[in-house]
């Protein structure tokens, strides 16, 4: 499979279940922690397996940078959360790294 692929499932899997972090309330409500549970474990699946052909650094720096930016705007969303200006500004620096790395550095499996 292509590692970008599997990376992408693996921030897609981590985004839902940091989400549902939220919602399993410490735990206390089933449903959500088993989809906490499920999705991490699904997404460090998908990120071992993306390590096989991209190296740690990158695929790290792609997985976290994407979740972060992706989970701030789930929280804005779906948990109403205000993120003010510096907030936006350090997520977008984080979006221009992850694009950096993905567009011009020789570093990332192309």
């Amino acid at each position: 499979m292509n590692s970008w692929l599997t990376l992408g499932l693996a921030i897609v899997a981590e985004v839902i279940a940091t989400s549902a972090l939220k919602a399993s309330n410490g735990f206390s409500n089933l449903v959500p922690s088993i989809v906490v549970i499920v999705g991490y474990g699904v997404a460090f699946f998908c990120l071992s397996m993306t390590l096989r052909q991209m190296p740690l650094g990158v695929a790290y720096a792609v997985w976290s940078g994407a979740g972060t930016a992706l989970v701030a705007l789930i929280g804005v969303v779906l948990y109403q959360q205000k993120l003010d200006l510096p907030a936006i500004a350090g997520i977008g620096l984080i979006v221009a790294g992850v694009l950096v790395l993905n567009l011009l550095s020789k570093s990332s499996a192309h």
